[in-house]
């Protein structure tokens, strides 16, 4: 399933305002364990490139009420989309995940892609 180009899957979470601390590190520690739990379907092997997250620390303040960020790396997009769309680990923990979390902001990217190759070939001007 692994194409040449990775694939970074950022996720991010605000909790709800009732859940407890032990809820959002159970949604946390899960969050990391789908390192191992997610199985290729072919090869029965985790099939994630890494995933790291953590609290919030950023003195910014423009962090629009999320709290806890994760970076999830896929060797290509077929295992990003087996991961979203049909791993049964995933499904388990976001449905997990939906009872203690209030919102999730989730974006991917391959690694210094910045456009589509169509909108390069229309725009030589900045």
């Amino acid at each position: 399933m692994a194409s040449s180009a990775g694939i970074v899957h950022i996720v991010l979470f605000s909790f709800k305002s009732a859940v407890n601390a032990a809820a959002v590190d159970t949604v946390c520690t899960q969050m990391i364990a789908l390192k191992d739990k997610c199985l290729h379907p072919t090869s029965g092997k985790p099939y994630i490139k890494s995933l790291t997250g953590g609290l919030d620390n950023s003195p910014e303040g423009v962090q629009g009420g999320i709290t806890h960020a994760f970076v999830v790396e896929f060797h290509g997009r077929e295992d990003r989309d087996y991961y979203v769309n049909d791993d049964p680990a995933h499904a388990a923990f976001k449905e997990l995940a939906g009872k203690a979390v209030d919102k999730v902001q989730v974006i991917d990217y391959a690694p210094g892609v910045f456009f589509h190759r169509e909108e390069a070939k229309g725009n030589s001007k900045f």
